[in-house]
């Protein structure tokens, strides 16, 4: 019996090397079937903390089956963040730490990146961010989209530590698909809500005051401690980040909203390697839509044309004053690429679609005079 047991811990330790290396002690993988992680981890293996996987009572149903089972495998990505602001003791000139707010956030990669709403970290000078094992870590900013609501944390954690969530695509979403929104609020430990999508094609304001289009509705409760957490499909892959919620109350009203994640994986990779977004443009600055409502002309009018860039080149030209001291609008852009401009808003954003390098047709009107220019936009300055 001594010889067989020998032999067969010899043959289960063979085994072992040659499957590969072991899984850590608090951590599981999941199977073969699941999604594969985007990142860090290898294909059909999502490594879930051992201790949510508590048996699920009788009676549970296959959809419930299915929540508790997303829910256990996003909780190892999703973090806690609190913002924190610097001031000086007037009295002893030490600088303290003081809140300014909390939310929640994401892991995206085993770099220890951290996704998370530009809004929680808005008012915060210092960062400070608790992984779901509860180990706590100082974060910097790594990168921010202001007109998008979406900022980068990095942490120095060890890649073991850290699980990127599956991403998904928004551009398959349906209204009436299953979604689940998963957040850390307050620091009371994970939390789960679920919901559908109620709407597609919402627009929201962002803190810099620029539009976000295309944005996703849900009724998932999404509650203010719940910013800058995952909304996820029903197969667990990310489909957007929780931004926002309406209520006149301030309180959870059956309507919160996500940014797609199509847009946040066109971004993170720019604020990991830049710190911003490269904004596509044409040189140009622009008379503001208040004034231009004002003075009951449609389009949006050219304020000033900056020397060597594309608009220059095309010999656009922007207000001009007269010896009156009265300002006389030149150049209205009133359409992009055969669709109508009606607010810097329309402009940016078609300008953002096609990108730093692309090319777009403008529709320009001089007095009674309206033409098509082609230009290619370069990268400007972003905010």
């Amino acid at each position: 019996m001594r010889a067989r047991s020998l032999i067969a811990a010899v043959i289960v330790f063979a085994l072992g090397l040659v499957v590969g290396r072991a899984i850590p002690s608090d951590r599981v993988a999941r199977g073969p079937d699941d999604p594969a992680p985007a990142t860090g981890v290898p294909p059909g293996m999502v490594l879930v903390p051992a201790s949510t996987l508590t048996p699920l009572p009788e009676g549970v149903s296959a959809e419930e089956r299915r929540d508790v089972e997303v829910f256990r495998r996003a909780r190892a990505s999703v973090v806690y963040i609190t913002s924190l602001a610097l001031r000086r003791s007037p009295l002893s000139f030490d600088v303290q730490q003081i809140p300014q707010g909390t939310g929640s956030g994401f892991v995206w990669d085993q770099d220890g990146h951290i996704v998370t709403n530009f809004h929680v970290t808005q008012q915060g000078d210092a960062f400070s961010v608790t992984l779901a094992d509860q180990s706590e870590w100082e974060a910097r900013v790594a990168g921010a989209a202001p007109d998008k609501d979406i900022a980068i944390l990095r942490i120095k954690a060890s890649r073991e530590r850290l699980v990127p969530l599956v991403r998904g695509s928004s551009m398959g979403l349906v209204v009436g698909q299953r979604v689940l929104a998963v957040g850390n609020p307050f620091g009371l430990d994970h939390s789960l809500t679920v919901g559908v999508v109620s709407a597609l094609g919402r627009e929201l304001r962002s803190p810099s005051g620029r539009r976000i289009r295309d944005v996703i509705q849900t009724d998932a409760a999404i509650n203010p401690g719940n910013s800058g957490g995952p909304l996820l499909d029903s197969s667990g892959r990310l489909v957007g980040v929780n931004t926002a919620i309406f209520s006149p109350s301030g309180a959870f009203a059956g309507i919160g909203f996500a940014v797609p994640v199509d847009t946040v994986s066109r971004l993170v990779p720019q604020l990991i390697a830049k710190g911003r977004i490269a904004t596509a443009g044409i040189g140009v600055t622009l008379i503001p839509q208040r004034y231009n409502v004002q003075l009951g002309v449609d389009g949006v009018a050219i304020a000033d044309v900056l020397p060597d860039g594309p608009a220059a080149r095309a010999g656009l030209q922007g207000a001009q004053v007269t010896r009156a001291r009265r300002v006389t609008l030149v150049d209205r852009i009133v359409g992009v690429d055969g669709k109508p401009v009606k607010s810097e808003d329309d402009l940016r954003d078609a300008f953002e679609a096609a990108g730093v390098g692309g090319s777009v047709t403008l529709t320009v009107v001089r007095g009674r005079e309206r033409r098509d220019v082609k230009l290619s936009l370069i990268a400007v300055d972003a905010r």
